[in-house]
């Protein structure tokens, strides 16, 4: 690979960095930031979920807006426009005084980061060649997930203000390092054509078009359950002696996220390897839903084994990569940027869905005549779970192979 191509996956790649760094971020400083605003102690799990949900809609809506415009105006102007966005957001969110200055600022920086993704790896997937993008995409979803890590030193190191501010210069310096990024030459040849581009009505003019971009979707299910579910919830199933919530989530999301980003490499040097999408990804569903089922066996653990079981939940899911590198394939070039912004930004906000299913089964299921305190959410963990996985594997058995499809060719 030539010098600019290395620097369009390396500039791809500390976008998805930032991206995971803001969201991870948010979980490991919240309840500090909660404390110096002087929230109201009783009010803090519903001062949570909204910040979280206002977080959600703004990637929601910044996933269609930024995929349609990478469409539109190319997909450079998306990387430009949306850590701009991002960056003025975190930086401001280290000022604001109450509740609604925090939501909407959190609702700002969930609208900027949600081209980071998208963008990147449709750059990626247009500019290399068709036996080898797979490895471009695999690097930036690798790198960007240690992004976790890192938010988690310096969210439980350093105030929460100035935790957010360091987000915010990480999105400036990367702004300045896009300076040498080009655009994809297969959406400059769209120009000079009359095809229509970033429609995102015609994902529903034909029948299979649309059943193919929810097959899309639903593939990313299961990563979503892992994180959303066994590690952020994690306190439904297990509780240490002299750890926090706080400090269980931080951890188990933070292991989590290691365990995701080896996931993601070995993934994607398997996929290079058998030359195949869809069989990898088949296997590392398999191997979440036996993970699933051994996770919620064991009830009295060690905080250390506690660690390592995120850390292989996190690896079991680490077909992300491969996921969204499968979307941005299965569609032509004036609606690929739509896609494969919508399609990742779309799952995350299925977390939502994901875990109201679980908290509402948990209630069901947690009788007076329960085995265990906790069996009603073993049981709804199961259902919800093993759901999202044959879900993924119906849809997996649908979308195409996609290894070596040409990706120079529009949707009519």
């Amino acid at each position: 690979m030539d010098r600019k191509l290395w620097m369009l996956i390396v500039v791809a790649s500390l976008g998805y960095f930032v991206d995971i760094f803001d969201l991870i971020l948010f979980n490991v400083v919240k309840y500090k930031s909660f404390a110096a605003l002087g929230f109201a102690a009783d009010k803090i799990n519903s001062y949570e979920i909204s910040l979280f949900n206002y977080q959600m809609t703004g990637m929601l809506v910044g996933g269609l807006f930024w995929g349609i415009l990478g469409d539109k105006r190319g997909r450079v102007s998306v990387l430009f426009g949306s850590i701009l966005l991002y960056s003025i957001a975190n930086i401001a969110n280290a000022f604001v005084h109450s509740f609604e200055a925090y939501a909407v600022w959190r609702f700002i920086a969930g609208l900027g980061l949600a081209g980071e993704l998208g963008a990147g790896i449709t750059l990626v997937t247009e500019t290399m060649h068709k036996d080898k993008r797979g490895i471009g995409t695999m690097i930036i979803v690798t790198f960007g997930a240690l992004g976790a890590v890192v938010a988690s030193v310096i969210g439980k190191n350093f105030d929460w203000n100035i935790a957010y501010i360091t987000g915010g210069c990480l999105g400036l310096v990367l702004l300045l390092l896009r300076a040498g990024t080009f655009e994809s030459g297969m959406f400059e040849q769209t120009l000079t054509s009359k095809v229509s581009r970033g429609n995102f009505l015609m994902l529903f003019y034909a029948r299979q078009r649309f059943a193919k971009f929810m097959a899309c979707i639903f593939i990313g299910f299961p990563v979503w359950f892992f994180i959303g579910v066994l590690v952020a919830l994690s306190r439904y199933f297990f509780q240490f002696e002299g750890v926090t919530t706080q400090e269980q989530v931080s951890q188990g999301v933070t292991y989590s996220y290691i365990g995701l980003s080896a996931g993601d490499l070995l993934c994607g040097l398997a996929s290079q390897y058998f030359r195949n999408r869809k069989k990898v990804i088949f296997s590392y569903l398999l191997f979440s839903l036996v993970l699933m089922i051994i996770y919620l066996h064991y009830r009295d653990i060690s905080f250390m084994t506690f660690k390592v079981m995120s850390f292989f939940a996190g690896m079991a899911t680490g077909f992300w990569a491969l996921f969204v590198t499968n979307a941005a394939e299965q569609f032509g070039t004036n609606l690929r940027s739509t896609v494969t912004n919508t399609v990742p930004n779309f799952v995350r906000g299925a977390v939502v869905p994901i875990t109201f299913s679980f908290k509402y089964l948990t209630t069901q299921f947690a009788g007076p005549d329960a085995a265990l305190p906790n069996q009603g959410a073993v049981t709804a963990a199961l259902i919800v779970g093993t759901c999202c996985i044959l879900l993924a594997m119906a849809s997996l058995w649908y979308v195409k192979e996609t290894f070596h499809e040409d990706l120079n060719y529009h949707e009519q």
